[in-house]
């Protein structure tokens, strides 16, 4: 069974009310819902709750692929806003030093060969001043709060873990119109999920 990872509802949202007729509709934050072909978890926001609930979602269920789709923040301007990508390696990013980098980073599969393929740094700390602003543009793609924690947890369980996301904005840039931004881009997961589940299932 493929088990499909958002970390908030609000990322979630349309693909609920959409897949199967709203079969899932109204899963909130901690919950985990399945049918016979899909399961479905919310971890909510950040890496502490990322690693305790895939920690638990892989002891209770038995599942042959994670997906973790959600949002994240564009580190390069390549990369538009409302555009998905997949990540191709990942890592931590809140234990970095700057000046002696060790981070284990881990490299995952891509099966969405449309999709450009992407490096992910997992962070919560806020990024401060342009040295380390740089620092980040210059090792990674896109920046995010939970893709490294679920990503790890899956592979101490020996399960694969892909991940998708969608960009909702520029690092360190504003955008007046976040709220219409976001919820477009919540719409594109949608989307690409609906359609790429049946692939998934048979790979």
């Amino acid at each position: 069974m493929i088990g499909i990872v958002f970390a908030t509802v609000e990322e979630a949202n349309p693909f609920l009310n959409r897949y199967q007729r709203g079969r899932f509709d109204g899963l909130s934050e901690g919950e985990t819902l399945q049918d016979d072909q899909l399961l479905v978890s919310l971890t909510g926001i950040g890496k502490i709750k990322a690693t305790l609930r895939t920690e638990r979602l892989l002891q209770n269920y038995k599942l042959t692929r994670l997906l973790h789709v959600g949002t994240c923040t564009a580190l390069q301007e390549s990369l538009t806003v409302g555009s998905l990508a997949a990540a191709a390696q990942v890592f931590e990013g809140d234990r970095v030093e700057l000046a002696t980098p060790t981070y284990p980073r881990m490299p995952l599969d891509v099966p969405f060969k449309k999709l450009d393929k992407v490096t992910l740094v997992t962070q919560d700390h806020t990024v401060q001043g342009q040295e380390e602003r740089s620092y980040w543009q210059r090792i990674a793609d896109i920046s995010d709060m939970s893709g490294y924690a679920i990503a790890y947890v899956a592979a101490t369980h020996g399960v694969p873990c892909n991940i998708v996301k969608v960009v909702t904005g520029h690092f360190q840039s504003q955008n007046k119109n976040f709220r219409k931004t976001l919820t477009s881009a919540c719409e594109t997961l949608a989307d690409f999920l609906l359609k790429e589940i049946d692939t998934l299932q048979e790979s």
